[in-house]
């Protein structure tokens, strides 16, 4: 182990250890891959001022960013919108083969429950999994959304 690596784990079978990354390349690799019909997503960033123009506080930027309604999309499993009996397919105009509609894809930006998916924290920035059929609409622009 070298100076500077934080030990998270050892192998019996094997005298290698198992340290923390340390460049934030290596820390984008700890982003989990989605697999089956889930979907993993981000928190668009919380405004740390009112319109009014006053600082929000720290819990209440906390409870802002668990209480979001707004994902970003960052990523598909490879079994989403595939499931015929679940969504909706469309006919391809140039195969006219019968191929999935998804909801959304990577890049869009979502609405949700604030309660969907599983919450996890890497690197101090929240992230959620979530089942594809968690996505109620598709929004262009995610500024001005807030909970009623």
């Amino acid at each position: 182990m070298n100076e500077g690596e934080i030990l998270i784990g050892t192998n019996p079978d094997s005298l290698d250890s198992t340290v923390l990354p340390a460049t934030p390349e290596e820390k984008a690799k700890q982003l989990p891959e989605p697999t089956g019909y889930h979907i993993l997503c981000t928190i668009p960033e919380v405004e740390a001022k009112y319109s009014t123009g006053l600082l929000k506080s720290d819990i209440s930027m906390r409870h802002e960013e668990v209480l979001s309604t707004v994902f970003f999309v960052m990523a598909l499993g490879p079994s989403c919108y595939k499931d015929s009996s679940r969504f909706p397919y469309k006919q391809d105009p140039e195969t006219g083969e019968m191929v999935p509609a998804p909801w959304c894809k990577v890049g869009d930006f979502i609405l949700a429950r604030p309660t969907s998916g599983t919450r996890l924290k890497i690197h101090g920035r929240e992230f959620r999994i979530m089942n594809d059929d968690s996505v109620e609409a598709v929004v262009e622009d995610p500024r001005g959304i807030s909970r009623a």
